[in-house]
């Protein structure tokens, strides 16, 4: 008997990928250069102007991206296995992000329980203790730079406990949403998804309050010692999660309002969500080791 093949549908050449790249490198450019003129007490040049540029450059290829996207799954141009092939590219995508905080909870890691202790003197690096930093008290945060520069820690008690709560609710939210989508529940599904897309908002908008307010009022910046820096690259890099993973769910949400999606054919949307349930997760973690602990 002859087998017959499902068709699997191969895209033209995309600009969006060379897009993408000069996007990201503008705002790594951007990103590095403005933290560094901020550091200084007469900023020079116009380099946080290469930010602005990379940001608008990012949201302009994902409008294209997923406008193209889209179009083609709305032409019927999908097969089963194309849907199989985005599952594993979106699975192995949420494992590349689990390897990068994972780097970042490496390095905290390491400066917590290996570094710190040796310079204080632990693990027969007494004379390593004598010689580089005699006063030095091998605590964590640690508090004190070599230079002598003080700084104190983000308690876990206020806006990060607010923010866990905000998160956790949103994992609820979302799955409500998934559970209405499956049941064919239109007016269910819009309520939660709107209510997940305002509880990521507002995250992200605590999170700006407390930066500020370590900066103004605790002295805790990135040039506060190891503990600085490891605060700002974890609690950071998840916060520019967050709003990515916000802009996608909102995304998915005009697509909805549109009538798409039906509950056997939606996997952007449980792309999303799994996508942002990791953000959660990764969050506990940070919420954990960063702010706890």
């Amino acid at each position: 008997m002859k087998q017959e093949y499902e068709t699997y549908y191969v895209p033209a050449q995309s600009r969006w990928p060379i897009v993408g790249a000069f996007g990201m490198f503008f705002i790594a450019v951007g990103a590095a250069s403005t933290v560094i003129n901020s550091t200084k007490e007469e900023p020079t040049g116009l380099t946080h102007y290469l930010l602005y540029v990379g940001i608008a450059t990012i949201i302009y290829m994902l409008y294209g991206w997923f406008k193209n996207v889209i179009e083609e799954s709305a032409s019927g141009l999908y097969s089963k296995q194309m849907d199989r092939s985005f599952r594993q590219g979106m699975s192995w995508f949420i494992f590349s992000e689990v390897m990068f905080f994972a780097a970042f909870f490496g390095a905290l890691f390491y400066a917590r329980v290996l570094s710190v202790p040796w310079l204080g003197g632990a693990s027969n690096n007494a004379m390593t203790h004598e010689l580089l930093w005699p006063a030095f008290d091998a605590a964590w945060p640690l508090l004190t730079t070599p230079s002598g520069e003080t700084t104190q820690a983000m308690p876990w008690t206020g806006l990060p406990l607010i923010n866990t709560v905000i998160l956790l609710t949103s994992s609820v939210t979302i799955h409500f949403a998934h559970q209405a989508l499956e049941k064919d529940n239109r007016s269910q599904l819009k309520l939660f998804l709107a209510l997940t897309v305002v509880l990521g908002i507002i995250f992200v908008g605590l999170q700006i309050e407390e930066y500020v307010h370590a900066y103004q009022d605790l002295g805790l910046t990135l040039d506060a010692g190891i503990y600085g820096n490891t605060f700002f690259l974890l609690t950071g890099f998840h916060g520019m999660h967050v709003t990515l993973g916000s802009l996608i769910l909102l995304i998915v949400l005009l697509r909805i309002f549109k009538g798409h999606f039906t509950s056997e054919n939606h996997f952007a949307f449980q792309a999303a969500a799994w996508y942002w349930h990791f953000v959660d997760v990764v969050w506990l973690c940070l919420f954990v080791f960063v702010y706890v602990l």
